[in-house]
Order: C-alpha cells, then sequence, then structure tokens
C-alpha cells in the first residue's frame, strides 16, 4: 500500500513535469495542467481541408488514390496519439479534424505528400543569396576530388564546417563496429548522371544556387511542387526546411520506397550510453539497402559537405547528415543531431508511413466548435455519479462492513484513472471523448466485479468454518485466478477493439483497456492487504453482524470444542454404563 501511494504521486509529479507552461499563446495555469484534455466532440479544434492538385483535362480524381490517402493521413495523424482525429472524404476533398488549437505541428505533417528522397550534396551555404562575384561554389562542391581516404576523413559531428554549419551525422545503428573513414575504399567512378557528373555543376545551376534566397522556405517548396521541378533523376537546387542554409543536390540515389521503417529514439554513443539528445533510426529494403550501401561507401571517402546525404523531403532539405562514421553497409542507419523528441518523431513518422498518392493544396484552416458540447459531458459525468452510486449503495447494503473496502477501492480506482488520464493526454496526446467516457463509466463494474470475486471466496470460507484470518488468505488464492483471467479477457477484447477500429470507438477501447490495468493494481496493491489488516480487528475478527462476515448469518457449520482426550473419556464412560440384555 506505500508502494502504490509513491505510485500515485508519481503520476501526479510527472503530470506537472510533462505539462507545458503554455499552449500557442495561451499560458496554462496549474489547474488547467491537472484536467483531461477533451476530444473534438466535447471541446472542439482545427479543421483543414486538402484539395488534390490535378493537371488540366485529367479527369476525376482515382477513388482507390484517394481511399489510399486518407489511410496514410489517419496513420500519421494516429501515430500522434489516441487524439481522436477525423480523417473524411468530401468530394474529392479530404477534410482532417483535430482536437484542440494547438496541434500545428499535426497539420504540418498531414499536409506533406512525403516525396523522400536522399540526395548527395554538392554544395551547401547559408540560406542567403551569394554576390555575383562568389558565385560558384567552393572547389569542395566539384565531385571529382582525387584526395586519398586518409586525407578526406569526416569531421565529427560537433565540427564546423567551412561555412559555419554544423552538420548532423548520419551512420550504421551499431558504431562500435563501423570502419573509421580510413578504412573506406578509394572513391570509384561516378557514372553518368549521378552525384558529382558534370551536369551536376553547370553553370545555369551555379547561379540558381548563388541566387536561391531561402527566407521563405514555404515558398521555395511551392515552387518546386510545379510538375518537373522536383525531378529525381536530375540535380536540386532547394533549402533546409528552416531557410538556414541552401543546397546543390545531385540526383537521388535513394528513394522513400528504399525505407522499411524509421522510429525515434534516444541518442547513443558508441558504447551504448544515452547521449541525452534523439535520433531518427532507419531501416532499409533489400534493395533500398543495396543502394544505400553503395552510395554511402562512395560519399564517405569525400570531404565535408560532400560526405552529406541530403534528405529531401516534398522538395525541402529536413536534415544534411554526415557521414562520419563510414560507409553504411548493414541496412540500418542512424541520423543524429540536434533534434528534439518531437522533431524526431514527426521525421520517423513520416519516413515511416511513406509518401501520398496524390499532391494536396491546403485550402482554409479553420476553428470548429464541439460537435456535441457540455450538455454530454455533464450527462455522461452525470451517468457515471449513478453508476458509483448504486455500486456503492449495492455493496454496502449487501456486504455491509466489508463494502467500506468498496468504497476506498473505488476511491484509488479513480484517483489513479484521473491521474494516468491526465498524464497521458500531455505525454502522448490522448483525448477523451464521450465514447472514452463511457469505457470508464463500464470500468466501474468491471472494478467492482473483482472485488465481488474476492469477498465471495472470503464468505465460503468463512461458511466452512474457517477464521477470518484464515478465510482471507485462502479466499485469495482462490480469487486471485478468477480476476486475473476475468481482467485478462476484458483487456484482451479491449485491445483487438483498439488495433480494429478507428475514431472514438478506439477511445473507448483505449480508456477500457487502461481501467482494467488500473483494476489489477488496485486489487493487489490495495484491496488485498486492506483485507488482510481489517481482518485482524476485532470487529471484522470477531465477525460483528455488521461486519458482513457473522458466520452465524452466514450459515458457517460450527465447530467442535471437545477434545478427543474427552471423546476418549465419554466413549469408556458410556461402556461403563452400558447393559446386557436377551437379544
Amino acid at each position: 500500500m506505500a508502494v502504490l501511494g509513491v505510485l500515485i504521486l508519481l503520476v501526479f509529479g510527472l503530470i506537472f513535469v510533462v505539462a507545458p507552461d503554455e499552449i500557442g499563446e495561451e499560458s496554462l495555469t496549474t489547474a488547467q495542467k491537472f484536467q483531461p484534455r477533451l476530444g473534438l466532440d466535447l471541446e472542439g479544434g482545427t479543421s483543414i481541408i486538402l484539395t488534390p492538385r490535378q493537371a488540366s483535362g485529367s479527369g476525376a480524381v482515382p477513388k482507390d488514390s484517394l481511399d489510399q490517402a486518407v489511410a496514410i493521413i489517419r496513420n500519421r495523424v494516429d501515430s500522434f496519439g489516441v487524439a481522436e482525429s477525423e480523417v473524411t472524404t468530401a468530394g474529392d476533398n479530404i477534410v482532417i479534424s483535430i482536437p484542440g488549437k494547438q496541434d500545428k505541428n499535426i497539420l504540418a505533417t498531414v499536409q506533406q505528400t512525403a516525396e523522400l528522397r536522399f540526395r548527395p550534396v554538392e554544395a551547401a551555404a547559408a540560406g542567403v543569396p551569394i554576390p555575383q562575384n562568389t558565385a560558384s561554389p567552393s572547389p569542395t562542391a566539384s565531385g571529382t576530388s582525387t584526395e586519398s581516404p586518409s586525407a578526406t576523413a569526416s569531421p565529427s559531428p560537433t565540427t564546423s564546417t567551412n561555412n559555419g554549419m554544423v552538420p548532423r551525422a548520419l551512420r550504421k545503428a551499431d558504431t562500435s563496429t563501423s570502419p573509421s573513414p580510413t578504412a573506406s575504399a578509394t572513391p570509384t567512378p561516378e557514372p553518368s548522371g549521378s552525384a558529382g557528373a558534370p551536369d551536376a555543376a553547370t553553370t545555369d545551376l551555379q547561379t540558381q544556387f548563388a541566387e536561391l534566397d531561402c527566407s521563405d522556405p514555404e515558398k521555395v517548396r511551392q515552387a518546386l511542387r510545379e510538375p518537373g521541378a522536383d525531378d529525381p533523376k536530375k540535380p536540386l537546387v532547394t533549402c533546409l526546411e528552416d531557410g538556414s542554409e541552401k543546397y546543390l543536390l545531385g540526383p537521388a540515389e535513394v528513394l522513400g520506397k528504399d525505407v522499411n521503417s524509421a522510429s525515434a529514439g534516444l541518442a547513443q554513443n558508441s558504447q551504448g550510453i544515452p547521449t541525452g539528445g534523439w535520433q531518427v533510426n532507419l531501416d532499409f529494403t533489400g534493395e533500398g539497402k543495396k543502394k544505400f550501401g553503395e552510395t554511402t561507401r562512395r560519399l564517405s571517402a569525400l570531404s565535408d559537405p560532400q560526405n552529406r546525404f541530403g534528405i529531401v523531403l516534398d522538395g525541402l532539405v529536413v536534415s544534411a547528415p554526415g557521414l562520419n562514421y563510414g560507409p553504411i553497409l548493414g541496412g540500418q542507419a542512424q541520423i543524429t543531431g540536434n533534434f528534439s523528441q518531437s522533431e524526431a518523431t514527426d521525421l520517423a513518422n513520416v519516413l515511416k508511413f511513406g509518401a501520398l498518392p496524390l499532391t494536396f493544396d491546403a485550402g482554409e484552416v479553420q476553428e470548429v466548435s464541439a460537435t456535441l458540447g457540455g450538455d454530454q459531458l455533464k450527462a455522461g459525468l452525470l451517468a457515471g455519479i449513478i453508476g458509483l452510486v448504486l455500486v456503492v449503495g449495492y455493496s454496502l447494503l449487501y456486504y455491509r462492513g466489508l463494502g467500506l473496502v468498496t468504497v476506498a477501492s473505488l476511491i484509488v480506482s479513480s484517483l489513479i484513472t484521473y491521474g494516468l488520464v491526465c498524464l497521458l493526454g500531455w505525454q502522448i496526446g490522448f483525448r477523451l471523448s464521450l465514447a472514452g467516457i463511457a469505457g470508464l463509466i463500464v470500468a466501474i463494474g468491471i472494478t467492482a466485479d473483482s472485488f465481488i470475486v474476492y469477498f465471495e471466496r472470503i464468505r465460503d470460507e468463512v461458511r466452512d468454518g474457517k477464521t477470518l484470518r484464515v478465510a482471507v488468505e485462502t479466499g485469495w488464492q482462490r480469487a486471485r485466478r478468477t480476476i486475473l483471467a476475468a481482467d485478462f479477457v476484458s483487456f484482451l477484447a479491449a485491445v483487438v477493439l483498439y488495433v480494429l477500429s478507428v475514431g472514438g470507438v478506439r477511445g473507448f477501447a483505449f480508456t477500457l483497456g487502461l481501467t482494467t490495468l488500473v483494476d489489477i493494481v488496485v486489487v493487489f496493491m490495495f484491496t488485498k492487504p486492506l483485507v488482510t489488516m481489517l481482518a485482524k480487528t476485532t470487529f471484522f475478527g470477531a465477525g460483528h453482524k455488521w461486519s458482513g462476515l457473522d458466520p452465524e448469518r452466514l450459515g458457517a457449520k460450527k465447530r467442535s470444542t471437545t477434545t478427543p482426550s474427552s471423546r476418549r473419556a465419554g466413549a469408556v464412560a458410556g461402556a461403563a454404563t452400558s447393559t446386557v440384555k436377551e437379544a
């Protein structure tokens, strides 16, 4: 019970730690941090319309492409947590409704078409126009370097390049066995049309690179969305997403379809010790592993910035990591750098869920009101209170004093559940909808059912003539299997429902599964220890008529008060006084 108390304090302490101080321009008070985040039906949120971009005369939008886009966008939205966002179609448009007003990163993610390409970097500079007298890229922009690998060792991730930028690092997943740059093979001759070929450093590209202004990256992205502007087979001049850098990139050598999976995790050094930052873990397909390995083998022998990959998403560079740890041949890589958790998660989500089959233009973004509103929330809470009062009333009437254990256990269970709902709202984006509230109401019955199973086992043991202390232990040994079996069935149903459903039904399944786990914790760490303590008191241990464990009221078998010696003495006395008569 003491451990349980510490866990409860930890849950509420974490709420204060993980909750932000402000959302958008609105500062959060302490009371607001300890309130559950509500879903679209109870709070409202933000709505955005995506319109597919069609070439003139191309006809209607293919339905299968639209359905595929809806599925990808829904996966992206769901990756931000159980926020119960809605992704629907309206004609040829896709309508996305997101709870709350602060999820700008979700809006940015769902609008990306996710055309992912890995392009080798030919030249890099600050994201401002270069004066004409220095318009040509530096000699390192050429892809024909003949220096030996040992003379072109890549700088460490914290070493500044000649233009003051700090490149992020691209390395294999296990750097403990990574070969040093000096061990990499001599650069192989580059094929025509690949990174470093003569057509990648033409005068037109040099001029375009020098004149590019990255002060408005979104404007550059829109320009590159024009047909033919971002051809994977041709060089590309573009900007970093934040506009701080610009790049001259070679043709794409690895595409998004070559990435099998991506995930965000804590960055680690070569000894496996966390360094405090975040990284994106990449796992390539069989074909992607081969292409990525061949490309990194060649680039790792070059000097910065030519040993870097430009990871291009929707025309802009999201990261330009350097191959500071040699070629990556195992099909697994890590993108490291100054990522925050949200940045690493956003990048991993986009890489993981792949490209949209259509290119969309974002329409008007507007605030939407709650679809149900406060009246339904009050009705749901009222239903929960009525259910709770009925359960408590029945427990007190039927179990009398033992019913107080039910009341105390329900209070503890409600406290833990409330804390977890608030904590998960800030940690994984969980939002409580009316369906989720229904799951919490159903959980009242599940939790009370566990108490009833245990109490009835104790009463059965008392009926068999056992003392309360013995009955509490033997009854628990029989009841816990039944409790675990029942909770497992409920949890399994919640998991299946969560996996196979979308929208509000997932919220119901999530709260049902969460409260089922809470029920197990409360029964094992609070209810059982509390009953053990009460069994040592005179009121319950002696079987007071208001304790709910009165042996006489339960019809317990009466225990014999005679001893074996007295029974033998009685038998002898009976024999001595017996008489003999004729048959």
